[in-house]
């Protein structure tokens, strides 16, 4: 084999997914990116002569849709009470199974990670029937407690936190999973040298524990934020936006314009301001990320 073909040899075997990501992954992104400028509909899939460029008509339009402007606030709403919630909740978790001594722990790995790989649309429309306010589990189980049935998916605010607590319950096990990995990877010599300088589990947690865990939950915030800005699957299942929209999360709202109302163009421009918006909050964490790594 002659030098030319061996540094050609690694591009062989990158070829396949460089070729599956630009036709699955970019090219769409670019034809997307082409379509945001028109006014295409489901007649101009079939007369292609109909189509005309508006500009950014597409985009003034949608930035002052009132609905737009309310999915905005809903997902808002999702990534500042979600985000921290499954941060905190699962990192608890982990440290509870990792450092736990009886061997009911192990177990608890299995219970909080089979909801993250159930079927999604699954879960929700078994969710639904528990929030259901004559019928569901919840509210029977209140009733029980002599406490008043309450509105899970019919108040406009119940029904946001409602869509949390089941995202919650999802997303908890994959993310528990990631930080148990990272806690493992800990030497124990860390900590048994803070008992012997009497550090408390309180102190090996803020001293040791939480600040070698950056990265983790740098990446669990990252992806975390990513999902919960792109949430969808629930409210889509469960409400279809509603209460009075109160639901409708952005990818919602791309969802409703482009496959429902068959307003392409519409709802392409809506997708791509999603998208900016995602790369711009996702290039700040990584700002201040690395901000914190280089103190």
């Amino acid at each position: 084999m002659n030098s030319s073909t061996s540094k050609k040899t690694p591009y062989f075997f990158v070829a396949p997914a460089i070729i599956l990501l630009t036709m699955f992954s970019i090219f769409p992104i670019f034809v997307a990116l082409i379509i945001s400028f028109t006014d295409i509909d489901l007649a101009g899939l079939a007369d292609w002569s109909t189509i005309s460029f508006i500009g950014l008509k597409n985009y003034q339009d949608v930035v002052s849709d009132p609905i737009f402007l309310k999915s905005i606030f809903n997902t808002l709403f999702y990534v500042v009470f979600g985000v921290p919630l499954v941060i905190i909740c699962s990192l608890a978790i982990a440290l509870l199974i990792n450092f736990g001594k009886a061997r009911i722990f192990k177990a608890f790995r299995v219970v909080f990670y089979m909801p993250s790989i159930t079927n999604v649309v699954a879960v929700a429309v078994v969710w639904t029937y528990l929030y259901n306010p004559q019928l569901g589990l919840f509210n029977y189980v209140l009733n029980l407690m002599h406490l008043p049935s309450v509105p899970w998916l019919q108040d406009p605010m119940m029904a946001k936190v409602s869509l949390i607590a089941l995202a919650l319950w999802r997303a908890i096990g994959l993310n528990m999973i990631i930080f148990l990995a990272a806690l493992q990877g800990i030497p124990k010599t860390y900590y048994e040298a803070a008992q012997l300088d009497g550090a408390n589990g309180w102190q090996q947690l803020a001293k040791i524990t939480i600040p070698l865990l950056r990265y983790a939950i740098f990446f669990v915030s990252i992806t975390t934020m990513i999902g919960w800005l792109q949430f969808f699957e629930e409210p889509f299942v469960m409400t279809n936006g509603g209460p009075l929209d109160s639901t409708t999360s952005v990818a919602l709202f791309i969802y409703r314009n482009g496959f429902q109302f068959s307003n392409f163009g519409y709802a392409a421009a809506g997708s791509f301001i999603l998208f900016v918006a995602i790369i711009v909050i996702t290039l700040i964490q990584f700002k201040f990320q690395k901000k914190n790594t280089d103190y």
